[in-house]
């Protein structure tokens, strides 16, 4: 029982600059980063580290850039992770911009965001001279890749040199600048929401500092990962960076998502963090491999005989699913796996075969973790224990005991920037309205069953959320997507359910499938059969292209 499962115990620090000396201090010629460059791997310890975010942020101070905005934009690298630490670590704000957005929105952000300067990766070249024209605030465009300074273009790796030399000089204004409140807007951070603009969530570092010490408690992680999801993102930047630098973890760069099994197996991590599409591929891909060779009865038999040798305390899952750990590197612990809902066979399936799947919620207004599974006390139909540092609570109860989600404590945004009117409407005396729907069950796991807005309210008064019987449809193998929706009559009430679908081709192939539609409907009533009938689908459009989506990758509702 959870009772007797104590917290982990994590070294206690107040600021993002004293995190990284106790690093220093306790691991500083340990591997922090690895990632490929020109082919080959480069190493860079924890020292290395600290010592260029201080020539970066000598750097910086000499050409006055102090206690001001700024803007980080590209694909993940070492680089992104340096000024990302140089400006947490300074009195100035981090504003990680959205590498997917148009022209257009990255032009709205930086703008609303007050960035002064902006460091971006070769991708962006081609936008510089529209960024001159419209970003009047900016003072410096810094390139990661740019070989020399052209006015206020500069060059990343000669800013990085100049800070060197004045360092070694004697200039320790960086490292001197007196230190900012920590409650004071340290993070700037554009959702990119399911529906309508992006906000600017303002985060404190006492925000991310209690994100990272009371997530550990919670749930801790190991001494390698694979680093793969976006940075711009707060479940990778805050969970997945700072994380692994206070638990002095070797953060391997993953260099592009078409290589992370590659990559898996080059660098061989004990711990990942995932969303579930990516999850859902893996599963898909263990099956079809084992269809394929004509292993799948097989590997169906031995987790049934793998299950009942561990209820006498004999656990071969190394052994026995030895090619599947071998596929992940062989050192795979655990899949660490956030930002949407999980279907719990997955959660299951992995841990059948020793791979522990931990599932847990987050959202940015949260810094962004706000609770999350446990190593020992693990079940995926929930998303897991509440950090020791909040409390919840929950509003407008529906009939079906499910009430939205309000959370209060140190990870609890500033607020919107900006933008009071809708600060006023989500912070309510220091509650967070989260728009997610759930409850405890009987051990204080928090299940979620939906989102607020996409709730469905039958003619009949009954609550149905979608997300609870797409997670049933998309069991079905051959369904790629889907959204589930109520059905309106002529006066507007909703009088039933819908299931729209966008298929996956070489499945149907494979499955030898040639009428979708009626196998469809068979095999969305046979995984709804279980269900009660209000939640039953009454009308079934398969699309002919993917529905449009984030980019996190959620489906635009």
């Amino acid at each position: 029982m959870q009772k007797n499962y104590e917290f982990n115990k994590v070294t206690k620090f107040n600021s993002i600059n004293e995190m990284l000396d106790i690093a220093i201090n306790e691991a500083g010629d340990k591997i922090a980063f690895k990632y490929k460059e020109n082919d080959e791997i480069k190493e860079i310890t924890y020292k290395q580290f600290q010592n260029e975010t201080i020539y970066l942020g000598t750097a910086l101070h000499s050409l006055g850039i102090t206690n001001t905005h700024i803007a980080v934009i590209g694909e993940n690298s070492y680089n992104w992770i340096t000024v990302y630490l140089t400006v947490l670590k300074s009195n100035s704000v981090i504003v990680p911009v959205d590498k997917e957005l148009p022209c257009s929105d990255i032009i709205n952000v930086l703008n609303h965001s007050d960035s002064q300067v902006l460091f971006y990766s070769k991708k962006f070249d081609k936008y510089i001279d529209e960024f001159s024209k419209n970003l009047p605030n900016i003072k410096y465009f810094i390139g990661f890749d740019n070989k020399e300074d052209n006015g206020k273009i500069l060059s990343y790796q000669k800013l990085l040199e100049k800070g060197k030399k004045l360092f070694e000089n004697g200039d320790t204004s960086y490292s001197s600048i007196e230190k900012t409140d920590t409650n004071k807007l340290k993070m700037l951070v554009y959702t990119s929401g399911t529906t309508g603009m992006s906000k600017g969530v303002m985060l404190s570092e006492h925000n991310l500092v209690s994100s990272v010490y009371y997530g550990l408690q919670v749930s801790t992680v190991y001494t390698t990962c694979l680093s793969v999801l976006p940075y711009h993102h707060t479940y990778e930047a805050v969970s997945g960076i700072l994380v692994a630098l206070h638990h002095h973890a070797t953060i391997c760069i993953n260099d592009n998502l078409k290589s992370v099994l590659k990559n898996l197996q080059l660098y061989k991590p004990d711990y990942i963090y995932l969303v579930p599409a990516f999850v859902e591929i893996f599963y898909k891909k263990i099956w079809a491999n084992a269809k394929e060779s004509g292993k799948d009865k097989a590997l169906r038999i031995m987790i049934k005989i793998s299950n009942a040798l561990r209820k006498v305390g004999i656990d071969l899952r190394k052994k026995l699913f030895k090619s599947v750990h071998e596929a992940f590197g062989g050192n795979l612990i655990k899949i660490v796996c956030g930002g949407a809902p999980i279907r719990p066979e997955l959660g299951k399936f992995f841990n059948d075969i020793g791979l522990n799947l931990i599932n847990g919620y987050g959202i940015t207004e949260c810094s962004p973790l706000v609770s999350a599974n446990r190593d020992y006390f693990n079940d995926c139909s929930t998303v897991g224990v509440v950090l020791p540092c909040c409390d919840i609570k929950f509003e407008n109860i529906t009939p079906e005991g499910d009430g939205e989600i309000c959370v209060k404590g140190d990870i609890v945004m500033l607020g919107y920037y900006k933008n009071p009117e809708l600060t006023k409407e989500v912070l309510v005396d220091g509650w967070f309205k989260t728009g997610d729907y759930g409850r405890f069950n009987e051990h204080r796991q928090l299940i979620i069953n939906g989102r607020k807005k996409n709730l469905v309210v039958l003619e009949n008064g009954k609550n149905v959320f979608p997300e609870e019987i797409e997670n049933y449809i998309m069991g079905i193998p051959y369904i790629q997507e889907v959204v589930v929706s109520g059905i309106k009559n002529e006066s507007g009430a909703e009088t039933g359910l819908r299931a729209e679908v966008f298929l996956n081709s070489d499945k149907l192939k494979e499955l030898n499938i040639t009428d979708p539609k009626s196998n469809l409907k068979k095999d969305i009533a046979e995984v709804c059969k279980n269900l009660p009938t209000y939640k039953h689908i009454g009308e079934i459009i398969i699309r002919d292209k993917e529905f449009e989506k984030t980019t996190t990758n959620k489906i635009k509702r």
